[in-house]
């Protein structure tokens, strides 16, 4: 047996070692599926397959490198970099680069983000004078998206009965004229979106038979990672590439679909043996993460899906404890019970932050866990904030980066035009817009044309002349170099320099650290030493192909993690919190009236309770001010799906916030009214409130940035007290104030304390 197929169980051995032949391997949660695929990929090269003849496929980059790490790592040698192994854009931006000008493109043609799409759209609705607070350029560039997705071009979306009757009921019966517009603005300024580099690719293989005819051969061995995640535009690719071969290997796991909203469809994985009438089929049921406990209680909950490809989940780990079920009674209790159990079990078994994460069904929820966390001094991580390369400073350098690779690069153009300002007002840029729009030419054609006369300024003048300065050092320098010249020549880096206030020192050393970024992608050689393409061209699509999962996911800090369900996939804790197990929340109450949603809604689940390792808490809040209301909430009905057998239950208590209805105690455990602290609660709540304090005539919040321990002040609420202790930081300063016998001691924090010192 070669050496790196050790280790390998009988299943993942026999999803290895099938060679020929369309294969789908279902991986259950933590049954090693990267360690099978990538073996896989090593023993096909083995076998004699050509490097250059394997294409892999995967939805993150990081997951790509790993992918090629392994690979040469298991091979012990260096054919593993003539893989193509990426993600399905950068795979396919790669392609297109070598055959844009089929389709009129050219091969230096530039990938437009989220927010350049959303910035054409923007222009466009403006341009057609319609409203944009109801063609919202976000709802636009979403339903524009989803059509591309669904490979429905602006002819075809404008002549579908079904979709203009859609946006007739939503009063936006333009958007098949917006969706024109957008595709021949893009064609324009030689630009694609990330969607148009699936529809492109997709059109290329279509149209074109001497394309299809040259990919078909050089990929004779196809492999997908998690396809239960592709959309409809990336499964016909697939079909297309692996028709003539059918050397199509698939990994995935149909109860891990959870992307709907961005177009994949679990029906891809499972009608793959109805597309491949004689592919194997092989499970991966061995779990290699979890205890048995939190596996059976996932098996048990999936099983309730109609639509799945059956599996049983097993591992040799141990039985584990039981999943531990927390009812509170309102979202505050629900995130002071999640902060105190993470420096419980820290103090008891000696976890570190990192070993934690709080998962939500939507990122609005986090409000009660940061707070208490904040006031336990416990470092977390709010993942999903907004990433480097999407910050202004950080898109305004790049910008021009861009208009140095692709000048016909129109938005990009106005965004830097007049930035920092060189005279160059909304005025003379609408002036020039309706001129390029009259000519039927390009933006910087029309600047940089010397017999146009009436639009051009000594201002537009200099910045052509500018422009075509860097452009003449790409040919000569390196991407840094280019960079740097641009921040120095341009103003761009002074004028962030010059700015001296908070945001300003941090959009400096944002833009610094950019720079950094680039030094170091023109330093760094391969393996053996070498340094490959360092253009500016090259790193430009190397960091606008970044997912939002790959930069999110690769930190390392010691904090707790909070984030979405939808966010944790592919990740593991050994401790995990699954809050918010409510209806209407989770599920939510726009999947509940439909089979597909309300599975879909079941598989988010399942997702939540494999990532654990180890513990595992469900918790749920009696009440939540919701659209500010303050509604009771019904158990989640997923919780009711959870064997008894595997639950400990536990109540946390009641907080002084005034309950919705008398019905507040149902949906709970069995046994539960039994609990003895239930009375301890009650007798609290009944307890004669303290008179309310009346603020002195004369009180004003003081400064309390310098407060001392034994100082006396007034609460507006507590009344007089003194400081008894401080701790913290100077941002989370944290004060024990002695209010006497009516309040006691509370720890306040400073921040955002209205206090007045007594003197």
């Amino acid at each position: 047996m070669h050496k790196y197929l050790e280790g390998l169980n009988e299943q993942q051995l026999a999803a290895v070692l099938h060679v020929d032949g369309p294969l789908m391997i279902v991986a259950g949660a933590g049954s090693g599926k990267t360690k099978v695929l990538t073996t896989r990929i090593a023993h096909l090269m083995n076998c004699g397959v050509d490097a250059f003849n394997i294409l892999a496929l995967t939805f993150t980059n990081k997951a790509a490198a790993e992918m090629k790490e392994r690979v040469e790592k298991a091979l012990g040698n260096t054919e593993a970099r003539n893989l193509y192994i990426g993600t399905f854009h950068s795979v396919f931006a790669r392609i297109l680069r070598a055959d844009a000008n089929k389709l009129g493109y050219p091969n230096n043609f530039t990938i437009y983000d989220t927010d350049d799409a959303k910035n054409i759209i923007k222009n466009i609705v403006k341009e057609m004078n319609l409203d944009d607070k109801h063609y919202k350029p976000a709802f636009i560039y979403n339903r524009i998206s989803a059509a591309k997705n669904s490979l429905i071009d602006a002819d075809t979306y404008r002549k579908d009965t079904y979709i203009q009757q859609e946006d007739a009921r939503g009063n936006r019966p333009l958007i098949a004229d917006i969706y024109d517009a957008y595709a021949k603005r893009c064609f324009r300024n030689g630009a694609m979106d990330f969607d148009d580099l699936l529809f492109k690719m997709y059109l290329l293989l279509k149209n074109y038979p001497d394309a299809l005819a040259k990919y078909q051969g050089r990929f004779k061995y196809i492999l997908i990672d998690e396809y239960q995640d592709t959309n409809l535009a990336q499964y016909a690719i697939i079909k297309l590439l692996g028709a003539r071969n059918e050397n199509i290997c698939v990994v995935g796991d149909d109860a891990q679909s959870i992307y709907s909203f961005r177009g994949a469809t679990v029906q891809n994985i499972l009608q793959f043996q109805d597309d491949y009438e004689d592919a194997r089929v092989i499970k991966l049921e061995q779990n290699y993460r979890s205890t048995q406990t939190i596996l059976n209680v996932a098996n048990n909950v999936i099983g309730n899906n109609k639509n799945q490809i059956p599996k049983q989940l097993w591992t040799d780990n141990s039985e584990g404890e039981k999943i531990t079920l927390v009812r509170t009674m309102t979202d505050n209790d629900e995130g002071k019970f999640v902060a105190d159990a993470i420096k419980e079990q820290q103090m008891r078994n000696h976890y570190a932050n990192k070993d934690f994460v709080v998962l939500y069904r939507t990122n609005a929820q986090s409000r009660s866990f940061e707070e208490s966390l904040r006031r336990l001094n416990i470092p977390y991580k709010l993942v999903g904030g907004t990433s480097f390369y999407q910050r202004k400073e950080i898109k305004d350098y790049l910008a021009y980066l861009r208009i140095i690779v692709n000048p016909q690069d129109e938005e990009n153009l106005k965004r830097i035009i007049n930035y920092p300002a060189r005279g160059i007002g909304k005025t003379s840029i609408d002036r020039i817009t309706i001129r390029a729009n009259e000519l039927n030419t390009t933006f910087w054609e029309t600047i940089s044309n010397p017999d146009i006369d009436g639009l051009r300024s000594s201002n537009t003048d200099d910045f052509v002349n500018m422009i075509n300065s860097f452009r003449t050092m790409l040919e000569k320098e390196n991407a840094y170099d280019v960079a740097f010249a641009v921040g120095k020549r341009t103003g761009l880096v002074k004028e962030l320099y010059d700015d001296k206030s908070v945001e300003g020192v941090a959009r400096y050393e944002n833009v610094q650290e950019l720079l950094n970024s680039i030094k170091e992608f023109t330093e760094t050689p391969d393996e053996e030493g070498e340094l490959l393409d360092k253009s500016l061209g090259s790193y430009l699509q190397q960091i606008t192909l970044l997912t939002d999962a790959d930069q999110d996911k690769g930190e390392d800090a010691d904090a707790v993690k909070l984030m979405t369900i939808h966010a944790a996939k592919g990740l593991e804790f050994p401790c995990v919190f699954l809050v918010g197990m409510e209806e209407n929340l989770f599920p939510s109450a726009m999947s509940m009236y439909d089979r597909n949603d309300l599975e879909e809604e079941r598989r988010l689940f399942y997702v939540a309770i494999t990532r654990a390792k180890q513990k595992l808490w469900i918790t749920y809040a009696n009440s939540r001010y919701r659209f500010g209301s303050l509604v009771q909430n019904d158990p989640s009905r997923f919780i009711k799906e959870v064997p008894p057998m595997h639950i400990d239950a536990t109540y946390t208590g009641m907080s002084n916030r005034p309950s919705p209805s008398s019905s507040a105690q149902s949906g709970l455990p069995q046994g539960f009214d039994k609990m003895p602290s239930l009375k301890k609660l009650a007798d609290k709540l009944n307890a004669p409130k303290p008179a309310a304090h009346t603020p002195s005539a004369d009180f004003v919040p003081d400064d309390v940035s310098a407060v001392e321990v034994g100082m006396k002040v007034e609460h507006q609420k507590f009344g007089f007290g003194t400081i008894m202790s401080l701790e913290g930081g100077s941002q989370n300063r944290i004060a024990a104030i002695d209010f006497g016998s009516a309040h006691g001691t509370k720890k306040i924090m400073l921040n955002f304390a209205k206090l007045r010192i007594v003197k």
